[in-house]
């Protein structure tokens, strides 16, 4: 790759607006189009949705445990996804949430950012609950490759807070789990321009944002969400999460936001039609709110 993550997603945003449609397919959504939950109906969802809106989506996120419960031909066409998408144009953010420590993170680092990898991809999610220097492989083997991370920091489901909002020690900065997350991710991406390549995941129907830290101006509900990389707010759209809520929550940073929808986009499947209008339609809501 000739330029970092940062750089590209940058890029992309400007270019394709600022919604990410995540290809999962969920054995619902195969029967709503007219498939059976088995591994033929899996390859023409997923190839079907890449086919629609990979060509006019800055990213595509396919939820890899989609793919892996149908073995290794499941991951099979993951691969097919991850190789279509991008010959249409789009990056691919692999949502896989990995995070373990030594070896094994940097296996899985090897496994979805080497670009020799037949799984390579653009960014992945990683999960930093083992302490954020567990995530150490996967920052450096991002940094060498032009890859990118999208880090869980504040994330909408209901089992979130318990860890996310506890506060840590005086050693720590008596801050927010989830702050704390945020700083790390400022560190990784001082001195980036335009843009890091190491992001965070806030959920986009978050009702106050104020545990991710006070700074009184950069986000909404005080919240200082300013990490000069990205952000993916999940949740946009079927959810429940607005484009006023992106701006409620992320104030003057919703510029550098992937809000992410799924159901949203794909429930108007098969007919790639109806699909590409809802991408389109959606970025520029996105467009006339947050540029």
């Amino acid at each position: 790759m000739s330029s970092s993550f940062g750089a590209r997603f940058t890029a992309a945003l400007a270019e394709r607006g600022q919604l990410c449609v995540g290809i999962d397919p969920h054995g619902s959504l195969l029967r709503a189009w007219g498939y059976d939950d088995d591994l033929a109906g899996l390859e023409k969802f997923a190839l079907g949705a890449v086919e629609a809106v990979a060509p006019l989506c800055s990213v595509v996120k396919p939820q890899s445990a989609f793919y892996e419960r149908f073995g290794s031909a499941g991951i099979a066409v993951l691969e097919r996804v991850v190789a279509e998408s991008r010959a249409a144009g789009a990056l691919v953010l692999l949502d896989v949430k990995r995070g373990d420590i030594g070896s094994t993170s940097q296996a899985y680092a090897d496994a979805y950012l080497d670009p020799t990898s037949p799984l390579a991809v653009d960014a992945i999610t990683v999960s930093p609950y083992l302490g954020f220097g567990s995530l150490t492989p996967f920052v450096d083997t991002a940094r060498r490759h032009d890859a990118g991370l999208f880090v869980l920091a504040a994330t909408s489901n209901k089992e979130g807070p318990e860890v996310q909002e506890a506060v840590t020690s005086e050693a720590f900065g008596a801050r927010t789990v989830s702050a704390a997350m945020l700083q790390h991710l400022r560190e990784l991406n001082a001195e980036a321009t335009p843009l890091g390549s190491f992001g965070a995941v806030v959920g986009a129907t978050l009702r106050d944002a104020s545990f991710l830290g006070s700074s009184g101006t950069e986000g909404g509900s005080g919240a200082d969400l300013a990490i000069n990389g990205p952000i993916l707010a999940p949740g946009y759209g079927e959810q429940g999460g607005t484009t006023s809520d992106l701006v409620r929550i992320f104030g003057s940073n919703a510029r550098h936001v992937l809000a992410s929808s799924s159901r949203g986009v794909l429930r108007l499947g098969p007919d790639p039609l109806a699909m590409r209008d809802a991408v389109a339609r959606a970025n520029d809501e996105l467009r006339e709110l947050l540029s």
